[in-house]
């Protein structure tokens, strides 16, 4: 058993699972860890067996009944069962221990040719060696799992969880083999499903499989889950939070806040709940900015237990057009990414991938960043903490959703709480969106104004926003009134002018925009796709060219917003798509970045790194 004391990868979200199975109850998964990787832990990163499992042979009996909700429990993969005698008088239709490996964390699309477009269940299984040692905890932890994951460790189910972004976590204490020889089965499936969040049609690829960090942390029985350390609400002088206790003797503990750097410590009772919130005076802080990413190091300490965070300090609020970092008015240079290496095929597997992403976004020029269109993993807030990037963040409430059916608003407002549990203590977190061009209808909107409030509820100093779609008359004027709109901190709009509609880039800049809500607007896409390389006039299709002349064009237009405080043009890097198929110009990837899927800049980069530096110079003086 080797622990390591950090892991840059991951935190941890509570979702309450339903259902349990005869002969073993399901675990709920437990409270929220916060900054879990900063904990001793036991990386199970690496090669993991596997078994493709598209009839679910492996979850089901012939009668499709469910093994593990059968009297005995057994009879699935999960069983990793193996034959009692070298004379294999048992039949067992499976064998992880001689099955190949995929690298986890990783999809599985891109590890294998055959599973580029698989859709359904695999099977995960890890051999690990952890023996419990008395008085500690042991908390089994995945970054994410795309999209349905069953878990069991040494043969028991865990738990059931649904969706593909947010991470997974349970107290593993009372399961673990006191030998020490131990073993955790995954039964991943991102199968498109209606009813789910994401629903069945996106644009972006179904990566499938266990695509981030996995891990057991490691705790004392009473130990720190939980806190928020920020600047209180409307003031710049004071820092207010809580800390969160959990085991049997979290009642009337002392616990000590300490950010010695600021000379800052104070001590605060918990109550019974093992909870205790706190103010304290902090009127000399350095104030985190993209132009100063101050962060500093608190301890929070009690009993047994220590956890340790670097966490900047800074206010966000809008007043009228304007958006005040700090009290200061800023214009928030951005783009938009998804969280994908188009140098390699895949999503992102670690802190090398998502720095080289944020590194091109700082040679754009950017001081912001639209994290799309899901939950981006721990370690990219912490990368935009520590490199200076505002960050907004958003859930996959994309397109069209099952407006009316309670469990799809249900899952969708968990991924939400678990985005903002995940992102409450990073300064560069300023914007939660609850979702991406939805259509307008009555359901939709008493869906989505109850997320809006309830993201509110969870988090009030952070800006609420949406990415909502437009209409337009045939006087040319584009109409932003969505009744959505009444409910957000920021007028965000997707607008395709030059691509989907309004003629060639040099005909949009007789659009101009009727905008319902004097708040501050920012577009949070527009763009058009080009093939690197493919050279033409400015009005020839996926040119870059035509991408160049589309963002000269664009810019001319939106700079007739008179409350545009901000933008994402979509975006940064090429990505896979499904729904990409020209043979020539797409082949499966959607072209819009401004960076190839070779890693090469179009002529439209330059266009907006210039546009860029313009409005640092008329806001930042620089």
């Amino acid at each position: 058993m080797t622990f390591c004391t950090s892991l840059k990868t991951l935190a941890v979200a509570a979702l309450l699972l339903a259902g349990a199975f005869t002969s073993s109850p399901l675990l709920a998964q437990s409270s929220l860890i916060q900054n879990a990787p900063g904990r001793r832990v036991l990386s199970l990163n690496g090669r993991w067996n596997y078994i493709i499992d598209p009839y679910e042979n492996g979850f089901y009996d012939y009668r499709r009944e469910a093994f593990d909700q059968s009297k005995s429990g057994k009879g699935g993969y999960y069983d990793n069962q193996k034959p009692s005698s070298k004379q294999e008088t048992e039949l067992i239709e499976y064998d992880f221990d001689h099955a190949d490996a995929l690298q986890v964390p990783g999809d599985w699309n891109s590890q294998r040719p055959e599973l580029l477009y698989y859709e359904g269940t695999i099977w995960y299984k890890k051999s690990f060696a952890l023996q419990p040692q008395a008085g500690k905890r042991y908390h089994l932890y995945f970054g994410a799992i795309n999209y349905e994951a069953h878990i069991y460790l040494n043969g028991k189910k865990l738990g059931t969880h649904k969706g593909g972004f947010t991470p997974i976590q349970y107290d593993i204490t009372d399961r673990l083999d006191p030998s020490g020889d131990n073993f955790v089965v995954v039964k991943a499936d991102n199968t498109r499903r209606p009813e789910e969040v994401p629903t069945i049609n996106t644009d972006w690829w179904n990566y499938g499989g266990i695509t981030r960090d996995v891990f057991v942390a490691e705790t004392p029985q009473t130990f720190i889950s939980d806190y928020k350390v920020q600047l209180a609400k409307g003031d710049m002088g004071k820092l207010a939070g809580y800390v969160q206790l959990t085991g049997e003797a979290r009642a009337n503990q002392t616990v000590t806040l300490s950010i010695p750097e600021a000379k800052l410590t104070q001590q605060v009772k918990t109550d019974a709940e093992g909870r205790a919130s706190f103010s304290v005076p902090a009127k000399k802080l350095t104030l985190w900015s993209p132009q100063q990413p101050k962060l500093y190091a608190v301890t929070l300490s009690t009993g047994a237990d220590q956890v340790q965070d670097r966490i900047g300090f800074r206010t966000i609020e809008t007043r009228g057009a304007d958006i005040l970092l700090n009290g200061k008015s800023i214009f928030m240079r951005g783009i938009s990414m998804h969280d994908e290496n188009p140098l390699i095929p895949g999503r992102a597997r670690g802190e090398g991938d998502l720095r080289m992403l944020l590194t091109w976004a700082k040679e754009l020029g950017c001081n912001y960043v639209r994290l799309a269109h899901y939950p981006h993993n721990e370690t990219m807030l912490k990368l935009a903490d520590e490199m200076g990037l505002l960050v907004w963040g958003e859930v996959p409430v994309y397109w069209t959703i099952a407006w009316q059916n309670p469990a799809t608003y249900q899952n969708a407002e968990q991924q939400l709480t678990d985005l903002i549990s995940l992102g409450k203590n990073r300064a560069s977190v300023v914007v939660w969106s609850i979702g991406n061009e939805t259509p307008l209808s009555e359901p939709r909107l008493k869906f989505m104004s109850s997320l809006a409030l309830k993201a509110r509820s969870l988090d009030d100093t952070r800006l609420i926003s949406a990415a909502l779609e437009l209409h337009r008359t045939p006087d040319n004027v584009i109409h932003v009134d969505d009744p959505l709109g009444e409910y957000l901190d920021l007028t965000s709009i997707n607008e395709y002018a030059g691509w989907y509609w309004g003629g060639k880039p040099g005909e949009i800049t007789k659009y101009t925009f009727d905008i319902k809500y004097n708040k501050p607007v920012t577009i949070s896409e527009f763009g058009g796709d080009a093939l690197a390389g493919y050279h033409a006039d400015a009005d020839t299709r996926w040119s870059e060219e035509y991408q160049e002349a589309l963002y000269v064009n664009q810019l001319k237009m939106l700079s007739t917003i008179k409350n545009l405080r901000g933008m994402t043009p979509w975006i940064l890097a090429d990505f896979r798509a499904t729904r990409r198929q020209h043979p020539v110009y797409q082949q499966g990837f959607n072209r819009k970045g401004l960076i190839s899927s070779t890693g090469t800049k179009k002529r439209a980069f330059y266009v907006l790194q210039e546009y860029y530096r313009q409005m640092a110079q008329k806001y930042d003086g620089k």
